[in-house]
């Protein structure tokens, strides 16, 4: 029987808004990761099968399917395809399901998942304004009686389950401080590809305190709880991944990593947006098998410090086993490469750590979430 494993996993650091990446065509960005994960795995790019890349603000230098321009970008041969997802934040995280299934499927032997975004050269929201192209239609209007808003989202969670301003800002506070240990200790060093002069995740702000956090105005309502200092940060990025059949690896001469052992994606709420990855780590557990204290590590994404307090308290996870490596809040959220950078230190952190199970999720944008269990092998 076909089975998905991940036989690399590599990321470029995450660069801040105008920072070290900034001046980078996010093509040539994706370019860069491609290149650098086939030489790490020690391939010909021509036995790659299909580019399966994430991205989520697709317009400018982010159109026309990025995914094959990337590969053209990249020197690899021509007959190699490519294509795009847009999952909202999750894309490259169901860019992943997609590999996965294909190679268990038999459609390919090895593909890539991966994804990026340049959140400063293609601003969030750009494809996104009112009147005529307008994407959400009055059907959907007048069916819930209010505007998207993923920040609003964020403070009816917080409402929702009680969180306190400060609680939400201990939280950001310890995202920082878990990114920097991580990047002092070497933790981060085989997933990550310098960029020339940027050798490490630029978000990180060091010494960063409640007491200063609690400066900061709400972001989205005059008397909310999120801020800015409690959100992801805007940022510039890109991850991907080898995936193959423990067959195929053989035969290449490849080590597996870790085997893609559940993969779902569930919708949810579309107006507190937010909340999908309960239920979808309910289900991939449900489907697995397994028990939440079997998981040995958690990547929730970071979006808002809400959406992983609301998991932690609606799913009895250990905190000490999420985000172990510090999030979003800390590193920044480069949208449709997010689920890949996730996936990549996921990866690394279990083979480092010896964790048998892991497991991934995301919140998304319109209301949905997808959640992938790995096994280490």
């Amino acid at each position: 029987m076909r089975d998905a494993v991940i036989a690399a996993a590599v990321r470029t650091p995450i660069g801040k808004r105008k920072g070290g990446l900034s001046e980078v065509h996010p093509a040539e960005l994706s370019a860069f990761v491609l290149r650098e994960l086939v030489t790490r795995a020690g391939i010909e790019p021509g036995t790659v099968d299909d580019v399966i890349w994430g991205c989520v603000t697709q317009t400018g230098e982010q159109t026309n399917n990025i995914a094959r321009t990337a590969v053209l970008a990249a020197g690899w041969p021509e007959h190699i395809p490519g294509t795009t997802v847009d999952r909202q934040c999750g894309s490259s995280q169901q860019a992943l399901h997609f590999a996965a299934a294909g190679v268990v499927a038999g459609h390919y032997d090895v593909a890539i998942a991966g994804g990026v975004e340049s959140m400063t050269r293609v601003p969030m929201g750009t494809t996104v304004r009112q009147g005529p192209g307008f994407p959400v239609p009055p059907s959907v209007k007048e069916r819930y009686g209010v505007d998207f808003n993923q920040g609003i989202g964020a403070e009816q969670i917080a409402t929702r389950w009680g969180f306190s301003r400060t609680q939400l800002d201990e939280y950001a506070v310890e995202s920082h401080e878990r990114a920097a240990a991580a990047t002092d200790s070497g933790a981060l060093s085989a997933q990550i590809a310098t960029w020339e002069s940027v050798t490490s995740d630029e978000g990180i702000r060091r010494g960063s305190t409640v007491e200063k956090l609690a400066g900061l105005k709400p972001a989205f309502t005059e008397d909310g709880l999120i801020t800015a200092g409690n959100s992801s940060q805007i940022s510039d990025g890109s991850a991907a991944l080898l995936v193959t059949t423990s067959d195929k690896a053989a035969e290449l001469g490849l080590t597996p990593l870790v085997r893609v052992h559940t993969s779902v994606v569930v919708g949810s709420d579309p107006v507190m947006m937010l909340t999908g990855p309960i239920p979808a780590t309910a289900k991939a557990l449900a489907r697995s098998g397994l028990g939440i204290d079997e998981i040995g590590a958690f990547e929730v994404n970071e979006a808002f410090a809400s959406v992983p307090l609301a998991w932690l308290a609606e799913t009895g996870a250990d905190p000490k086993r999420t985000n172990p490596l510090g999030g979003a809040i800390a590193v920044g959220h480069p949208l449709g490469g997010s689920g890949a950078v996730l996936a990549s230190r996921l990866v690394h952190h279990m083979r480092d750590n010896g964790i048998r199970y892991g497991l991934q999720t995301m919140c998304e944008g319109g209301g949905m979430a997808n959640a992938t269990i790995l096994e280490l092998v």
